[in-house]
């Protein structure tokens, strides 16, 4: 997790996405991050209607982001990346 939000940060025009619920995202998140849960995955389009932006998809633990991150390329999203979850970052969190 540490390394992608490091990668997210050195690439440019990049999205960091937080596919957890509004709870958990409230709880503490990266900071700079959108916060789209995998249920209301969706709403991706008019958020990020950019099909060929960098997305960097994170959760709680990696599973929902796995999930999120195969719909995304489904969805035809063509660079993104599962960074895995909140439960192995070590790095500043923000707190709303």
């Amino acid at each position: 997790m540490d390394e992608g939000v490091r990668e997210y940060h050195n690439t440019d025009g990049a999205v960091l996405l937080d596919v957890r619920t509004p709870q958990e995202f409230h709880q503490g998140h990266v900071p700079g991050s959108l916060n789209i849960p995998l249920q209301e995955l969706n709403r991706i389009t008019a958020a990020v209607p950019d099909p060929t932006t960098p997305l960097f998809v994170y959760c709680q633990s990696g599973g929902r982001s796995s999930q999120a991150a195969a719909a995304l390329q489904r969805a035809g999203y063509t660079t993104v990346k599962n960074i895995g979850g909140m439960n192995g970052y070590t790095g500043e969190v923000e707190r709303s």
